[in-house]
């Protein structure tokens, strides 16, 4: 039995350096993941002249911004005009520090935050943005809600399946790794719904809204965040479950090898 048991402390080592591999890769996307969801640069406006657009007539379009009772349409607008940007949760301008009527133009710029609130996140969306009687954007309603659920999911299955994991490494077996693997495949689903559902939400936006000729518009780096979360997730389950299941194997192999 010695070759077989040489044999099979490599292999024993082989798992151990996968499942290694997948714990890393778990962490990464998860701290990929929180990051993303946490920060506004999911995307961002930008506008060649700033300060031109923050005078005296869009002092007014920021003091709409951040007002409680700004629709769809004016803060989008503001966003244009003062180099927004938006992340899943907040929606930041950036305006003069002295933004009085009888103060001149500045260069020195500060950023305004608001934050969506739950009802913001699952507030109806409609066909012309801003104006409630044109009736419900059914896939702009669904897809903005989504884009709120989708990461809470996935980062949940996530925890759940480092929760499995722990509990086998007590038991001190592969085999309910499969069952963390999974989880990590559905929680990149997850992850891969919410970047789909979020570039589609914004080119319907900006279908409804087209972005002025001096706006530039671009995914920021909290997008990009949520984008390599996804394959990390997918690597990591293929790991996970690879082990359980080549593990699984080899002990019945060697199972019915010693029993023979």
């Amino acid at each position: 039995l010695f070759p077989y048991s040489s044999k099979g402390a490599m292999m024993d080592n082989r798992f151990a350096t996968a499942l290694v591999i997948a714990c890393v890769l778990s962490l990464i996307s998860t701290i990929y993941m929180a990051a993303s969801i946490g920060t506004d640069f999911w995307y961002e406006y930008h506008t060649l002249s700033p300060a031109e657009n923050v005078s005296e007539a869009g002092r007014s379009i920021w003091e709409e911004f951040v007002s409680e009772e700004a629709d769809e349409k004016t803060y989008t607008d503001a966003l244009f005009r003062c180099n927004g940007t938006v992340g899943l949760w907040r929606r930041c301008i950036t305006v003069p520090k002295n933004s009085h009527w009888y103060s001149p133009p500045e260069t020195d710029m500060t950023t305004k935050c608001i934050s969506f609130s739950l009802s913001d996140q699952f507030m109806e969306k409609y066909i012309e943005p801003g104006n409630d009687n044109s009736g419900t954007d059914l896939n702009r309603t669904y897809l903005w809600r989504l884009q709120f659920l989708l990461p809470f999911v996935s980062l949940g299955l996530m925890c759940f399946g480092a929760l499995i994991g722990l509990c086998a490494c007590a038991c001190r077996s592969l085999y309910p790794a499969i069952a963390t693997g999974v989880l990590h495949f559905l929680a990149g689903l997850c992850t891969l719904g919410l970047v789909g559902c979020y570039v589609a939400g914004i080119e319907l936006l900006h279908k409804k809204l087209p972005l002025p000729d001096d706006v530039r518009g671009e995914f920021g780096w909290s997008f990009c965040l949520a984008c390599v979360s996804a394959p990390l997730q997918f690597m990591a389950a293929a790991l996970f479950i690879w082990a359980a299941r080549t593990n699984r194997k080899e002990f019945t192999l060697l199972k019915a090898y010693r029993v023979a």
